[in-house]
């Protein structure tokens, strides 16, 4: 690639990075929110007999958005799991593979993913259902699952690319 393209892919991976931090920056403020809720609930329930009414159901539905903000930034950090015992032995150049392989894994399965769960929220929507103790739609959930998912491939990709550089160039420019 020429200077101007390497800057420019530079710049939309720079500005991805920070997109995907911010994002898991929210999936952050949101749990703690639900750590708040709870400890208020729970502080309701101890002092006047009553929790705040959907405790329950709306920190299940806070922990899911979060959880799904958090797997861009670990896919871009390489905070994955992973087993090093498996891996410290090999070459740059295989360790840049496996992140290859794995990162175009993460990208299939974003992809399945962000459908499957497109189509399960055009359900929720044609066919409302709602928490119980809250009006709150449970279609709610999706639309940040799904910015999640997207990011998710941005992610990928990146980091594809990174271990598809290594595997090239024959030395461990991915993080492993």
């Amino acid at each position: 690639m020429s200077g101007p393209e390497q800057s420019i892919r530079a710049r939309l991976e720079g500005l991805a990075h920070s997109i995907i931090t911010v994002w898991a920056l929210l999936g952050g403020v949101v749990l703690v929110a639900l750590v708040l809720l709870t400890s208020a609930s729970a502080m309701m329930n101890l002092l006047f007999g009553t929790p705040i009414l959907g405790d329950f159901e709306i920190t299940k539905h806070g922990v899911a958005i979060a959880a799904f903000a958090f797997l861009p930034y670990c896919q871009l950090t390489y905070a994955n799991v992973t087993v090093d015992i498996f891996t410290e032995r090999m070459s740059d150049r295989a360790k840049s593979a496996m992140v290859l392989m794995s990162s175009l894994i993460a990208l299939i399965v974003a992809v399945l993913l962000f459908r499957q769960m497109w189509l399960g929220m055009i359900d929720y929507i044609r066919y409302p259902v709602h928490m119980v103790s809250v009006p709150v739609a449970l279609w709610t959930a999706f639309p940040p699952a799904l910015v999640s998912l997207a990011l998710l491939s941005v992610a990928a990709l990146m980091t594809a690319g990174e271990g598809l550089a290594g595997v090239r160039a024959g030395s461990a420019r991915a993080k492993t």
